[in-house]
């Protein structure tokens, strides 16, 4: 059992565009901010470094698109939704690739086609979106077909040039590659924006917990990534009691903290401090069984990241013995 608590999602609202530019709804089936999270934005800076629309450093060198996750492969097995954002006609499509992280050691050569399987759609007056990643076999759409705003294309993947589950996509107007947060900004810049290219507000999360869990030790990162169960209960004989966060978007200097509360008293609390920006990461805390087993009760495990004095996330779990 768990509970999740975001607190640093920054509005940049604005003013939404004229009427003849396109207005973009999510492309993916999920809630925003709880189960999935825009990892990547548009890379502002032309320079070889890199900054998101707001500052920010949710993005690299020459992204070209939004980017937006799930927390685990396992999210994948329930078939997440990729959606139209805007009417228009299907210009190309591509299907047919693997689902498999691009730096696995048994990933095929992309050849070019670090989009994976992916569609592009034509909205009229140059523009048009590019939708990447998409699960091998899931297209459900043609070339020439009309499609509204809304409608499935297929189901998010790990298709092309990924190592994290979720869809790209990116925006164009003849050709140039739009921020849909920042479409009026010059080159370099970044900040609240005057307007935007979205139907509805999406707030800016600078970094998230994707998951926390209880183990008996240290899990290893692809596990975590892959999605694990959380454990039913706690065996009396149990090795250790581990708690584990996983997370996007750290930053130098930012913290994951850990508390982990028993009965009888029984209490370990940890935090660890990132030295470097992390994409994605985990941490975990915990202790080696103590004599004479673990005390029969409940467990409840906090997982807090934090930026400074400020929360971003905090997720909670309990297990009993």
């Amino acid at each position: 059992m768990r509970a999740v608590i975001l607190a640093l999602m920054t509005p940049f609202f604005a003013a939404p565009v004229a009427a003849k530019d396109p207005l973009l709804s999510l492309p993916i089936e999920c809630d925003l901010g709880q189960t999935c999270f825009i990892q990547n934005y548009v890379d502002s800076d032309p320079s070889p470094a890199a900054q998101d629309h707001a500052c920010g450093a949710l993005t690299y060198d020459g992204h070209k698109g939004t980017d937006i996750r799930v927390a685990t492969l396992k999210d994948l097995e329930a078939g997440i939704k990729v959606l139209v954002a805007a009417p228009g006609t299907v210009r190309a499509t591509r299907d047919g690739m693997p689902d498999i992280a691009s730096n696995a050691p048994n990933a095929p050569a992309l050849d070019g086609k670090d989009c994976g399987n992916g569609l592009v759609i034509s909205h009229g007056d140059g523009w048009e979106t590019q939708y990447c990643h998409i699960k091998n076999g899931s297209i459900r759409v043609e070339k020439g077909q009309r499609v509204a705003k809304g409608t499935p294309l297929g189901l998010v993947g790990m298709s092309g040039k990924t190592v994290f589950p979720h869809i790209h996509m990116s925006l164009r107007h003849n050709g140039t590659v739009v921020d849909p947060f920042a479409p009026d900004a010059d080159a370099g810049s970044c900040g609240p924006s005057g307007r935007t290219l979205w139907e509805d507000p999406v707030a800016y999360q600078a970094g998230a917990l994707l998951d926390i869990g209880f183990a008996e030790a240290v899990p290893s990162f692809d596990s975590i990534k892959a999605g694990l169960p959380d454990p039913a209960t706690l065996g009396a004989d149990a090795s250790g009691l581990v708690l584990w966060g996983y997370a996007f978007g750290t930053r130098a200097g930012d913290t994951m903290t850990f508390d982990i509360k028993g009965p009888d008293g029984w209490r370990h609390d940890q935090t660890t401090t990132f030295e470097t920006p992390q994409a994605q990461v985990f941490r975990a805390a915990g202790r080696k069984k103590p004599a004479g087993g673990w005390p029969t009760g409940r467990y409840t495990g906090v997982v807090t990241f934090s930026r400074g004095d400020t929360i971003i996330t905090t997720q909670t779990i309990t297990i009993s013995r």
